[in-house]
């Protein structure tokens, strides 16, 4: 006999869940969570993570208490038998296990999908979503402080390292969610319905998941769907805004445009160093409503106050007071390695931006300061480095590069910059970072920013940016004694 069909689109948080058989594919953070939500709702439960890492048995062991079936190493298989299929974002939709389950007629679900459909029926919590390519976490945290300036029970989650499954499943959960949602979150959803989505800007990344640019943009495109309120585009990056045009959003729903400059009706954006809305105001044709100012900003810089402008259309499409923009702002904690201060030495300040993975936010750093020593590299996730090198290589006093795709920023800079100074450093260990520092200060005069914004991911060499940006400021703690 054939594997029973069971049609797993009837299933939402009171359904009965005992009859189906779901599958979870890899135990980090998201897997671990949603292979634990979903043995709470009674669903049979197997997971599989090729890694058996001391972290990875660990959950492993927990799960086996809940009665889930783990298997680990390398060779580990799920049941043939599977209704759902539920895969890690950081697995990429060809994986050869996605590929097989859907060949077979097994639904795959990501995370979001299956955080959706686990809601509390009783009290849903609303999503205010955000994505594009660079700030989405500045833009989720900023969103937080000022839904819970407004009073509010709120909480990020997503893509910026809260589960999402656990935050709904929480039985003293929010009562509205700030989602960060990257484009590898999204091949495999679905039915989510956000009450507002936000796209923040839309360049070349994560080309190696996808296989081209236009496969990357059609997953952020799938944010904007079944939208409610307000569809929220940048209007200084026309490619977000093609976005909501193209999006099937729930009758009703708005187009609502952030800009650096003086806002149109159904915008917010600046008047002199005043973030103002005309979007969410009954006199919008004529009047604007002043939100907080530049000094509210921190750390401030422009790509800021378009994050700042984003969160609070966010925030005011879900009805907060503009007072609690403006405290929100002022209560923000900006997340670490996000152009942060990394110390000064004799005149040179150094700056960690490790968050930077690609391009466009390599860029975007570059782009704030006059002179600096660029320190790049990593893994480079398909990118090209010639815009950024065309646009941005009059600021180089000097590049420093490292990582496992150095010669791919190399050959950039010496077809089209060839007279900035370049150094190589071959060092894969994390140790390397002191050797860099050290060739960075060797070119570097006073006034000048020392700039670890490497455009690249740091899997090669490190164990995530956190890791990578705290390695460099250890490093410029050696140089400055």
């Amino acid at each position: 006999m054939g594997r029973q069909v069971r049609d797993p689109d009837v299933l939402g948080r009171a359904s009965d869940w005992s009859p189906f058989r779901f599958g979870v594919l890899g135990l980090g953070v998201a897997g671990f969570a949603c292979a634990d939500s979903l043995s709470q709702v009674g669903a049979q439960v197997a997971a599989v993570d090729a890694s058996d890492a001391d972290a990875i048995r660990d959950r492993a062991t927990l799960l086996e208490l809940l009665d889930v079936d783990v298997r680990l190493g390398d060779g580990a298989q799920l049941p043939d038998d599977l209704d759902v299929l539920v895969v890690s974002p950081g697995l990429r939709p060809s994986h050869p296990v996605i590929v097989a389950a859907r060949e077979r007629g097994i639904t795959v679900w990501g995370e979001l999908e299956l955080a959706w459909r686990l809601r509390d029926p009783e009290r849903p919590a609303p999503w205010l979503v955000v994505t594009g390519t660079n700030g989405k976490t500045t833009t989720t945290l900023m969103l937080e402080s000022m839904l819970r300036s407004d009073g509010l029970h709120a909480a990020a989650a997503g893509n910026i390292g809260h589960s999402l499954v656990q935050t709904v499943m929480d039985p003293d959960g929010p009562e509205v969610i700030a989602v960060e949602v990257g484009a590898p979150q999204m091949p495999f959803v679905y039915s989510m319905s956000p009450l507002a989505t936000a796209c923040l800007n839309l360049a070349e990344d994560h080309v190696d998941h996808f296989g081209s640019f236009a496969a990357y943009s059609q997953m952020k495109a799938k944010a904007y769907q079944r939208t409610q309120l307000a569809a929220i585009y940048n209007v200084q990056d026309s490619a977000t805004e093609h976005l909501v045009e193209a999006a099937d959003v729930i009758e009703g729903c708005r187009a609502i445009g952030f800009t650096l400059g003086s806002p149109g009706l159904s915008m917010v954006g600046v008047v002199e160093d005043v973030l103002v809305d005309r979007a969410f105001i009954d006199n919008r044709s004529s009047h604007a409503q002043e939100l907080a100012t530049f000094a509210d900003i921190n750390p401030f810089a422009q790509h800021n106050v378009a994050n700042a402008l984003a969160a609070a259309a966010l925030a005011r499409a879900y009805g907060v007071a503009p007072i609690a923009v403006r405290d929100g702002l002022r209560n923000f904690q900006p997340a670490g390695h996000r152009i942060a201060d990394a110390g000064e030495v004799n005149g040179v300040r150094f700056i960690d931006d490790s968050k930077a993975t690609n391009t466009h936010a390599a860029a975007t750093s570059i782009g704030a300061y006059e002179h600096v020593v660029w320190i790049a590299g990593g893994q480079a996730k398909g990118q090209s480095f010639d815009d950024l090198v065309t646009r941005m290589h009059s600021r180089m006093r000097a590049v420093v590069l490292l990582g496992e795709d150095r010669h791919i920023i190399r050959e950039a800079l010496e077809r089209l910059a060839p007279a900035v100074p370049l150094v190589e450093i071959a060092d894969t260990s994390p140790e390397a970072l002191d050797q860099v520092v050290r060739e960075a200060v060797r070119f570097a005069q006073p006034g000048d920013v020392v700039l670890l914004a490497p455009g690249c991911a740091s899997w090669d060499m490190f164990r995530n940016y956190g890791h990578r940006g705290d390695r460099f400021v250890e490093a410029v703690r050696r140089i400055g004694g």
